[in-house]
């Protein structure tokens, strides 16, 4: 990276998930403020698992000064009956209270991969509909996100179905770009979504072509993530955000990069390649034609 470039604040639309970062709460978030960073995607563990408490997690947040993108995530929420629907209510009142705690407008909700989950899309309508309701008089929208290994949902394109039979105002999608190519998913299905229901985008790559079975999928997504511009997608991920460019997407875009590597490399070093990505995204994508795969990898 140039003098230059280490230098420029990162353009606002892109952010950092903590889950990408090794360190304490207050070192990530120090760390993503010096580099150029303005926001931040937090976990319900930052906060609960911070040695100080909820309240010492969110005067962290606060003091920092960067806006907070969302709050992940609650998992396994839609399709349940019974007593175990009533316990994921309770789980999800507990989320939204934390969300609302820091001031969150958005949480994060993964698609179901329970074996106690319905496969009746319009059970899962009915309930993330339900959530959303919940949410409401929070202020805070529910993103729905279709995960690559998810039981039922297991790409955008059926999330999205899902998001529109339960037809709430505060209710839309969470693209993943890595859940889009693990699943195989024609990213120009994209363009059959209305962007204002696009409520947040996250991005990142992986190091092989496909995961073909779930188990692959569970693997390459939680220990090997890469940054965009380093994987083997770097084609498919700019047709991505140029589409999503094309919508007039306004929304923010996250870097969530599970790497266990990352979580062994100097904190300051994980951050700098992270703005390069924003840096490569914000000027080569987005301002200039599309580059080649993983120039971002060849000119570093």
């Amino acid at each position: 990276m140039s003098a230059a470039q280490a230098a420029r604040q990162v353009p606002t639309a892109f952010g950092m998930d903590t889950i990408t970062l090794p360190g304490t709460l207050e070192a990530k978030l120090e760390a993503m403020q010096r580099a150029g960073f303005e926001q931040v995607m937090l976990k319900a563990n930052d906060l609960v698992g911070h040695p100080g408490g909820v309240e010492a997690a969110v005067r962290a947040v606060k003091a920092s000064g960067l806006r907070v993108t969302g709050f992940q995530v609650l998992r396994d929420f839609e399709g349940l009956s019974g007593h175990l629907h009533d316990y994921k209510v309770e789980v999800a009142k507990s989320m939204l209270e934390l969300c609302a705690t820091l001031e969150s407008r958005l949480l994060l909700v993964c698609s179901s991969t329970s074996v106690h989950a319905s496969h009746d899309l319009d059970h899962l309508a009915a309930d993330l509909r339900k959530l959303s309701m919940l949410a409401l008089p929070l202020g805070i929208k529910i993103a729905y996100e279709a995960l690559s290994w998810g039981r039922v949902v297991n790409q955008f394109t059926t999330a999205w179905d899902v998001v529109c039979r339960a037809d709430a105002p505060n209710l839309g999608l969470g693209i993943d770009s890595f859940h889009i190519f693990a699943a195989g998913t024609p990213i120009e299905e994209i363009d059959y979504i209305d962007p204002e229901k696009i409520l947040l985008v996250q991005l990142s790559d992986f190091m092989w072509q496909e995961t073909k079975t779930f188990a692959e999928r569970i693997a390459t997504a939680r220990t090997f993530r890469v940054f965009p511009g380093e994987g083997v997608h770097s084609q498919q991920l700019v047709d991505l955000v140029l589409r999503l460019n094309a919508l007039r997407y306004t929304g923010d875009y996250s870097f969530e990069v599970f790497n266990e590597d990352y979580l062994q490399m100097p904190l300051p070093n994980v951050v700098q390649q992270a703005k390069r990505s924003a840096l490569w995204l914000a000027d080569d994508v987005l301002r200039s034609s599309v580059p080649f795969p993983n120039s971002l990898r060849l000119r570093a």
